[in-house]
């Protein structure tokens, strides 16, 4: 398996995905929300880094991130070590909290960037009983930034690259941002994800 040093360009965003061990829950109320968002906001005062599109699930999480300065790999270090070690203290658990390290796949062109984001924030509506019925609901998504522009977003998000796409490819046909992203079709997750340790 490659190693994250070598396949690490600063220039590209990453579609991370991190699940907990057997699918189990790693967060299992707001506080633990909270608290992992707090990572975030810790990593990137050490590791600046840009997400585009986020999404917090009870025994998952998405990141579409760019890290420029480090490899991406030492950023989800420390992302995920400091919200492992919180939950085990809390909830006296012992054991791998995570399946693995991380998946990583690249995304490379800015039409991808646009699917894979609509595929992130579709998350909650996409569960076998859907948590809310609009994405602009779900507090744990960055796509709230998106709907509601008066939100001001953490320092890490960027939320003007995504609408740009839009403004720049006149071959897509969606309104805004949000448009795309509601009507956005995902196809089958397919199985290619790259594994990173």
């Amino acid at each position: 398996m490659s190693s994250m040093r070598r396949v690490w360009r600063p220039e590209t965003f990453y579609h991370v995905t991190v699940r907990g061990n057997n699918r189990q829950n790693i967060f299992l109320n707001e506080t633990d929300f909270a608290l992992f968002f707090r990572g975030l906001l810790y990593t990137y005062e050490k590791y600046p880094f840009t997400v585009i599109a986020y999404c917090m699930m009870n025994n998952h999480y998405h990141l579409l991130i760019r890290s420029q300065e480090v490899p991406l790999s030492s950023v989800m270090v420390i992302i995920n070590k400091r919200y492992s070690e919180y939950f085990k203290r809390k909830y006296n658990y012992f054991g791998q909290l995570y399946e693995t390290h991380f998946f990583a796949k690249m995304v490379v062109d800015p039409i991808s960037l646009l699917n894979v984001s609509s595929y992130i924030h579709q998350n909650p509506l996409r569960t076998s009983n859907t948590l809310v019925e609009k994405m602009e609901f779900y507090p744990h998504s960055s796509y709230q930034f998106y709907f509601n522009q008066s939100k001001t977003p953490p320092s890490f998000i960027d939320t003007q690259l995504l609408p740009s796409i839009i403004e720049q490819y006149s071959e897509i046909v969606a309104e805004n941002y949000c448009s795309y992203c509601e009507n956005f079709q995902p196809e089958e997750e397919k199985s290619s994800h790259m594994s990173i340790t």
